[in-house]
């Protein structure tokens, strides 16, 4: 005989699982002691957010689908901002919680909520367990809804009875590739077509193109075809950012300078995009056409509405579209000239001798080596490092512009420590975000963890601070106040430097990564660069626009 908990457990082995995130309860506690059993280890956090969007980066760096456990009601409804990020930003992600018993309960409706219609919204699929018998089945369908395109999360209540009840052992279902079909012959010809008639044509590399099963197949079609690319904030380092066809990141949704190129572009070609993302550009009247490659059909939108798709695997695909196009784009580099204006106009004041965030975003990236992962909450500051950080290898910039959440930078950046422990890897949080979830810091140094933890501190809610002063509203309801943060880190166990000259950043982080353990380094930031840039600056290229339109 075995029992439901240790079913669950042998289907989780069965599928690779070597880790599980999260805080357990009274309702898990027999899942808790097969999981003592097993191979697999408990990653113990301090808060449930915190474990789903460990489990969540799990995925996304790995492919895999990452596991998080927690018990039932408040525990389980502590998963929903998590959940919301997996199924956004098409992270593969299984959620297990507890529930009281469903065949006779001594509680009444203690703590009883219903998570599994909770979580509806928010998943790929939610269903409660209610036989051990099914336990194997639902794993296993449970891991293939997560991982196929579009991945996402799944969640699973297992109810304590169902945990605890005996039954005959129950055979597991081994788990296979999935494969994906290649674009039909119809769909590349058209596309292989509208490319080579194109005059100016422009790559663009979304959210989809970073997926771990293509990164390589998209930077052999970028070389073979010689189109310059650039990418969303999500499709950041699909291909090197080294390369001499890199054009810049659209951080912004229009006006900024790598807009230049895309509004000269009469032919975009959008490879993984997903409309989840603010919008790298808006399509209108006039504008570029479109090639869409994808996993699945283009999302139509009022902003994005593709002439033409290319549906199935993007790597097969691309080597497939690949074929019809080498040697047949004599005007592939049309707009490779404006490269060198729009990456110095970006780059511009990235060695001021105050804390700007261009001087952050350069200091840091020569710290990191190309193999460095760096894991950013949300906040001002991401907008420049997606503008300003040039990344040279796939998934090593690791940003939210799907959901946006806050909190969730430190948790990434954990999970990217423990599955490259041989790598620099580095959280950028601002105070607020940092605060949201700052609690991890124990869990970082309870599993010896090497992390540097960059708070950059303004003592506000900076990005919307910033709106309210761009909208002309009075500056009300955003500042707030916060810990010596070198104190907060060594109460946790942690190291921590305080850096308030900015000749001295550079080798503060040089020292913090040199120590080992966690590390949390706090600067302040000089913010006045935003209005500068992203306002004046950017507003001065609308009438240059408008100008060039009209000519046309």
């Amino acid at each position: 005989m075995t029992k439901g908990s240790d079913l669950l457990v042998a289907a989780l082995e069965n599928e690779g699982v070597d880790r599980i995130f999260g805080i357990p309860g009274e309702e898990n506690l027999d899942v808790v002691e097969s999981i003592r059993k097993s191979s697999i280890q408990l990653v113990l956090t301090r808060h449930e957010q915190a474990a789903a969007f460990m489990a969540a980066t799990y995925g996304r760096l790995t492919g895999k689908p990452g596991v998080c456990l927690t018990t039932l009601g408040p525990g389980a409804l502590n998963l929903s901002t998590g959940a919301a990020y997996a199924l956004l930003g098409a992270m593969p992600m299984v959620m297990i919680t507890g529930q009281k018993g469903i065949l006779s309960s001594r509680q009444a409706r203690f703590q009883v909520v219903d998570v599994v219609a909770s979580m509806k919204p928010l998943t790929k699929l939610a269903r409660q367990i209610v036989s051990p018998q099914m336990i194997p089945t639902m794993v296993r369908e449970a891991f293939r809804i997560a991982q196929e395109e579009r991945p996402g999360p799944v969640h699973l209540e297992l109810p304590e009875d169902i945990a605890a009840e005996e039954c005959e052992p129950v055979a597991l279902i081994a788990p296979h590739q999935l494969e994906l079909p290649i674009a039909s012959d119809a769909a590349l010809d058209r596309a292989a077509g509208l490319i080579i008639a194109a005059k100016r044509p422009l790559l663009m590399l979304g959210a989809a193109a970073s997926r771990p099963r293509s990164t390589s197949d998209i930077a052999q079609f970028v070389i073979r075809t010689g189109i310059p690319f650039f990418t969303t904030q999500m499709g950041k380092g699909t291909v090197p950012g080294g390369t001499e066809l890199y054009m810049g990141t659209a951080a912004l949704s229009e006006r900024d300078y790598v807009h230049e190129a895309i509004e000269q572009a009469d032919l975009i070609i959008t490879i993984g995009h997903d409309t989840i993302e603010k919008p790298p550009f808006i399509m209108g009247k006039g504008g570029p056409n479109v090639v869409h490659v994808g996993y699945q059909p283009a999302t139509v939108e009022q902003v994005y509405f593709p002439q033409s798709e290319v549906i199935g695997d993007i790597g097969p695909s691309l080597k497939a579209l690949a074929d019809r196009l080498e040697g047949k784009l004599p005007n592939a580099q049309a707009l490779l000239h404006l490269r060198e204006r729009i990456l110095d106009r970006i780059a511009d004041r990235a060695t001021e001798d105050r804390f700007t965030p261009q001087r952050l975003v350069h200091d840091i990236r020569e710290v990191m080596p190309h193999d460095g992962i760096l894991a950013l909450d949300n906040g001002m500051y991401k907008i420049w490092f997606a503008r300003n950080y040039r990344t040279r290898m796939a998934n090593t910039l690791l940003l939210d512009n799907a959901l946006a959440t806050m909190g969730a930078g430190l948790p990434s950046a954990m999970v990217a420590s423990m599955l490259y422990p041989e790598r620099r890897v580095m959280a950028v949080c601002g105070d607020g975000g940092f605060m949201m979830n700052s609690q991890e810091i124990e869990t970082a140094v309870r599993l010896k963890l090497n992390l540097v933890i960059l708070v950059i501190e303004d003592d506000a809610y900076g990005m919307i601070r910033w709106k309210q002063a761009v909208d002309e509203f009075p500056d009300f309801g955003m500042t707030f106040g916060n810990p010596d943060f070198v104190k907060y880190a060594q109460s946790y166990g942690a190291k921590g430097t305080r850096v308030d000259d900015i000749s001295q950043f550079k080798q503060a982080l040089e020292d913090a990564f040199s120590r080992g353990g966690v590390h949390v380094v706090n600067v302040p930031v000089d913010y006045s660069e935003n209005e500068r840039v992203l306002v004046k600056e950017l507003r001065e290229r609308l009438p240059a626009i408008l100008e060039d339109q009209d000519d046309a």
